[in-house]
């Protein structure tokens, strides 16, 4: 019946968006936008450096199954160089998988009337939100450079390997100062 109330949408609709301001939640607020916005970007962040941290442990298993050789009565003991080279990608997986963590424990600023005292946080959230994209643009690089490669290339650059992980430290770094101001 068009001319119903009963259907009207106005009266539940501020029903609803009283039910919602009541628990503190607002859809359109733009901080909750970009709250949401950096939990997703940091998800694909750690996406994408599973995904490296899968290629450098795939370069391992084929670097291991390669030069190490099963045990046998001659030669008991792998040999020393091959065993040393598999356990450097070894913590270089840890490493990855270390700033995963990182990544996935970043606290992200509260809806908290006290601190929305002292800082604006859609300017705070909007900071950490280009600190993510920037955090994005390096994980994809360091996938990129990793993908596909094998054990032997990993070894030989580890050099630019160790920046690329030191570079995504440095933006984690970056991000937590923007918390702590």
């Amino acid at each position: 019946m068009p001319g119903s109330g009963f259907y009207d949408a106005g009266p539940l609709k501020q029903l609803a968006v009283n039910l919602f301001y009541g628990w503190g939640y607002n859809f359109y607020r733009k901080e909750n936008q970009l709250r949401t916005d950096d939990l997703l970007v940091r998800s694909k962040v750690s996406w994408l450096l599973s995904m490296a941290r899968a290629a450098i442990e795939a370069a391992e298993g084929e670097y291991r199954r390669e030069y190490i050789p099963a045990p046998s009565r001659a030669n008991p003991r792998p040999p020393g160089d091959a065993l040393r080279n598999a356990q450097t990608m070894e913590r270089l997986a840890k490493e990855v998988g270390g700033l995963i963590s990182q990544i996935d424990q970043q606290p992200v600023p509260e809806n908290d009337f006290i601190l929305q005292r002292f800082r604006n946080e859609a300017h705070t959230l909007e900071r950490l939100l280009n600190c993510d994209h920037q955090l994005v643009a390096q994980a994809e690089l360091f996938r990129s450079k990793l993908a596909g490669r094998d054990g032997e290339w990993i070894l030989t650059n580890l050099l630019p390997v160790h920046e690329g992980i030191q570079a995504i430290r440095e933006s984690l770094g970056a991000r937590q100062n923007i918390l702590l101001i």
